[in-house]
């Protein structure tokens, strides 16, 4: 049986550090995708995954990505995008620049993205492309506008493509991630009390989601710590 091929769009530690390291342990080929591929050296050497440089935001870049990861390993069975930027601050202070930046890579780099991908899993008939949404995809909080308006412009296109393309035979979901992520920032670290979301588990969903049976397929998830309130 073929290998199949994933494609984390986005990468760099936590969840798309724990994915590469899950799926490659479960047989997949696995593509690495960030603007700066030296951070992913040591994954790369970790996990045996390809590490390719890309701006999402960037048409040709993405056009160019999928280019390569067809020629290296062949067109991917399940694409992630885990990108995004956390541009925040007070609105009367925000820079209109860098809130454009962040709807560009967040938003505009998950519609490139996705267009790739369909365009090669609807030749093929199969195929799962899923994007990490947060607490901001359904709840806007104060001093984090931009990144909330990106979130929710992601979340929308995540269900429009659910309902387009899943009777053509490709899931597609939206993961809301309600919390932080163990080992992603300062005073994260993994602990007893399980207050941060382990990016394993988080992982193990995504593996979960993408093998459902499409009969009961599920088009979007929320994942929060026990203790997390909502």
């Amino acid at each position: 049986m073929t290998a199949q091929t994933a494609l984390i769009v986005g990468a760099g530690p936590g969840l798309s550090a724990a994915l590469a390291r899950l799926l490659a342990r479960e047989g997949f080929q696995v593509a690495l995708a960030a603007r700066n591929t030296a951070k992913l050296s040591d994954l790369v050497n970790e996990s045996g995954a390809r590490a390719y440089a890309c701006d999402v935001s960037q048409a040709p870049d993405v056009t160019r990505l999928f280019e390569q990861v067809d020629a290296d390993l062949g067109a991917p069975d399940l694409v992630v995008f885990n990108a995004g930027g956390r541009y925040r601050g007070p609105f009367e202070e925000l820079d209109p620049a860098k809130v454009h930046e962040t709807y560009m890579v967040g938003t505009f780099g998950g519609f490139l993205v996705a267009q790739a991908a369909a365009k090669r899993m609807l030749e093929r008939g199969s195929g799962s492309i899923f994007f990490t949404g947060a607490t901001a995809s359904v709840k806007s909080l104060p001093q984090s506008t931009p990144f909330a308006m990106s979130k929710f412009a992601l979340r929308a296109l995540a269900q429009g493509l659910a309902r387009e393309l899943a009777p053509k035979n490709i899931h597609v979901a939206h993961f809301i991630i309600d919390g932080g992520i163990a080992g992603t920032g300062a005073g994260r670290a993994p602990d007893e009390s399980d207050k941060w979301l382990d990016p394993g588990a988080i992982a193990e969903n995504y593996l979960h989601l993408h093998r459902q049976h499409r009969s009961a397929w599920t088009w979007e998830v929320e994942l929060r710590p026990w203790v997390e309130r909502f």
